[in-house]
């Protein structure tokens, strides 16, 4: 009896812990589906801060899929009303609620703020309070080296990364920008003589080439063509991942720090496709072998392989006492050897993937609507071609008489106003911040639509959506009405480590242009700006060369 009874208080006991561990999940996941949203909903809004009514069927997502797919399912006319199209869901949230709303992700909150101040505010947060959103796997595929680190680790990586676009480093890259756009030009006048006068082509694909290849010469020391794998996988693993984001994640769309099936999705943590995570987050992980999944991995392997081989050469050179340390990769394998910043190898691989990924990338797409814009608009093309002949004449641009370009920069300036590189912002809150009159409570993200405060008529004028180099002709700051309001490479501590790197090249690349070729549109070029890894032609852009 005595045993009879033990046992069945053992067996109540057992039962007392299972239903109160269940009601504990039962309330942790009440308070992560339904209590924590509805209470950052309520302070927004006694803010007096407007946004979408938080549902378990909220709607926000399926807008926005819709809105971008209708937007981007034709071009528009020939002009600089682009906001609308690149980023049509933040049209609709500014026609419903004004500069500063809210809608929803699952069950975070997206606060949309496009005050210039209170951007600069979020932005410019040093500490832990505001950091780079948390991301799904498939995003840390693009989300590499010094751009996913955050705390004391970032600010290392950083500062090393600093110095190698040093303006006295950045001097001794220009002989490799001037052999890169050399090259090109050649390359279109071999074209151009074969077409007789005149010759079509889509400028996009070539400044890709372009910018990768001064990428491969000042970055890494080596040509284009070894480096050219690295950027035809990249670009199919970008698109890839895209895929593998817009597709069901089991069990969920996010894997977000305070997204309520964060814990579902650890819990099917071996279901879930991610091998490829940032190195320093997850070492080995299963996945799901799908076709995509595999093909993935594939891709993401043979990066790495190609970069490795890189990486060897380099570090055999460093053994022979051969001097490489002027370039990123040569600084980076230095650092290592020498025990500083914390960086190890699979770090550098990292750090490679970012500059082949995104550096590039950046000036390439400047320069691309750079060409459109100065096509739809001759007297500026005429107006630069003629200050670049009166500074350089025939001579090949040199890096001095650069500052000497007032009307290129200006040009520039305002392409990347009306398209720039990086359309909008994100950052997610970790903890409770008061800035600029309100307060952001934690597990909101917010995103900044850099596009659109560039397109702001309050802030630009009434001819905000026209091209006018005239407003930058007395610099940046008194370009509009609000100071802070122009930051095509980002804003704060996170702006981007390769702007003057971006700006000297694609002033290099337009005088050399201008200097051979005058251009106009195509016929068959269609107006088509689009979100992509940058602010891309959906559609290229086709140009029609003649020799001058």
């Amino acid at each position: 009896m005595r045993e009879m009874g033990s046992g069945l208080t053992g067996g109540s006991l057992a039962v007392c812990a299972v239903g109160a561990l269940l009601l504990y999940a039962a309330a942790r996941l009440w308070w992560t589906v339904w209590g924590r949203p509805k209470s950052i909903e309520r302070e927004l809004r006694r803010q007096g801060i407007p946004g979408t009514t938080y549902g378990l069927f909220n709607t926000d997502l399926r807008d926005e899929a819709v809105a971008t797919t209708c937007a981007w399912s034709r071009p528009i006319p020939h002009g600089h009303r682009t906001p609308q199209r690149a980023y049509p869901f933040i049209q609709h949230l500014t026609e419903k609620y004004g500069k500063l709303g809210f809608s929803w992700k699952g069950a975070t909150p997206t606060l949309m703020v496009r005050d210039p101040d209170l951007v600069k505010d979020i932005f410019s947060v040093k500490d832990s309070r505001v950091q780079k959103p948390p991301l799904t796997p498939f995003i840390n595929l693009l989300t590499m080296g010094v751009a996913a680190l955050e705390g004391q680790k970032w600010i290392k990586r950083r500062k090393l990364i600093m110095s190698a676009f040093h303006i006295d480093k950045l001097k001794g890259m220009s002989p490799a920008f001037l052999t890169s756009c050399g090259q090109l030009i050649e390359r279109w006048d071999k074209q151009l003589a074969a077409s007789k006068g005149s010759w079509e082509l889509d400028v996009w694909p070539e400044f890709q080439r372009l910018t990768g290849d001064v990428i491969s010469k000042t970055t890494f020391g080596s040509c284009h063509e070894e480096g050219k794998r690295v950027f035809q996988l990249q670009e199919e693993l970008f698109f890839l991942a895209l895929e593998a984001c817009k597709a069901i994640y089991v069990p969920g769309i996010r894997c977000h720090e305070y997204d309520p099936i964060r814990k579902l999705n650890l819990l099917f943590s071996p279901l879930i496709p991610k091998p490829y995570i940032h190195s320093s987050h997850v070492r080995h992980s299963w996945y799901i072998p799908t076709r995509r999944n595999r093909r993935i991995t594939y891709l993401n392997n043979e990066i790495k392989s190609t970069l490795r081989e890189q990486i060897r050469r380099k570090e055999a050179a460093i053994e022979k006492g051969e001097s490489v340390k002027e370039d990123l990769l040569g600084l980076l394998l230095h650092s290592v050897r020498d025990g500083q910043g914390d960086i190890t190898i699979e770090d550098v691989i990292e750090e490679c993937r970012l500059f082949y990924f995104a550096r590039h990338e950046t000036t390439a797409v400047t320069l691309t609507w750079a060409m459109v814009v100065l096509s739809m608009h001759q007297d500026w093309q005429q107006k630069a071609r003629e200050e670049v002949l009166q500074v350089f004449g025939s001579n090949p641009p040199d890096l001095h008489n650069l500052s000497h370009l007032k009307i290129v920069t200006m040009v520039l300036n305002e392409v990347q106003r009306l398209y720039p590189p990086a359309g909008s912002l994100y950052r997610h809150v970790r903890q409770r911040v008061k800035l600029g009159g309100i307060t952001i409570p934690r597990g909101v993200d917010v995103v900044a639509p850099v596009i659109y405060i560039h397109h702001d008529p309050e802030i630009w004028g009434e001819d905000a959506d026209e091209f006018n180099p005239e407003r930058f002709s007395q610099g940046i700051t008194k370009a509009g009405k609000e100071h802070n309001a122009f930051f095509p490479f980002g804003w704060g501590p996170r702006g981007c480590l390769g702007q003057h790197f971006a700006m000297m090249e694609a002033k290099i690349a337009l005088t050399m242009i201008l200097q051979h070729f005058s251009f106009e549109l195509s016929p068959s070029y269609a107006h088509a700006p689009y979100t992509g890894v940058t602010l891309q032609p959906q559609y290229g852009a086709q140009i029609i060369l003649r020799g001058l």
